[in-house]
């Protein structure tokens, strides 16, 4: 039986000495040394960056850079804002955004005999739209002279949005909203 006792003390002595091991640690390293080392390691995320795409003009225009700065970048000011964050659509950069500017382009040009004509008949875009090559998507009357328009690009991660009056032809790429609901704008919030 004495052996049985001093078995059970060799034993209980153990899970002490590695708690002392663990309690000790080793080297100089302390607990935030490791999270820190990681950041280190590894490159933060950031905007990718933007170059100047083919017809684009190098120095663009107040109204051009306010149309093209991310929004997303900006903290909001008030509540509203805030609240309403998930409506802002993602901006296109790189590729992305050159070839968004190319798409918009295209379709403004092709719409434009169209409201010259001052035929808003969404049909009559719609099919514009289409002949281009471009998925019958979203074209609803706004108000008695004008036409919205809504294309989802299936091949790239972006949408082409605009509308169409009297006065002017408009189209913006963007590449869908925060929340994942796609071309269209989200619903809700809060």
């Amino acid at each position: 039986m004495t052996t049985l006792k001093k078995t059970g003390a060799r034993l209980g002595t153990l899970p002490l000495a590695v708690m002392v091991l663990l309690a000790a640690g080793c080297g100089t390293q302390q607990a935030g040394d490791t999270v820190k080392a990681y950041r280190r390691s590894y490159p933060t995320p950031s905007t990718p960056a933007d170059f100047l795409c083919p017809g684009e003009d190098p120095e663009p225009t107040a109204a051009t850079a306010a149309a093209t700065a991310p929004s997303a970048t900006v903290p909001p000011t008030d509540h509203y804002a805030e609240n309403h964050g998930f409506r802002v659509p993602i901006p296109l950069h790189g590729q992305n955004r050159c070839d968004g500017l190319t798409v918009t382009e295209r379709v403004k040009s092709a719409l434009e005999p169209l409201r010259k004509r001052g035929d808003f008949a969404p049909q009559h875009v719609q099919n514009v739209l289409t002949d281009l090559g471009y998925p019958a998507g979203k074209v609803y009357q706004d108000g008695p002279t004008g036409v919205g328009f809504l294309i989802v690009i299936d091949a790239s991660p972006w949408c082409v949005e605009g509308t169409m009056s009297r006065d002017s032809t408009k189209a913006d790429a963007f590449g869908g909203y925060p929340d994942g609901t796609g071309c269209e704008p989200p619903q809700g919030g809060h």
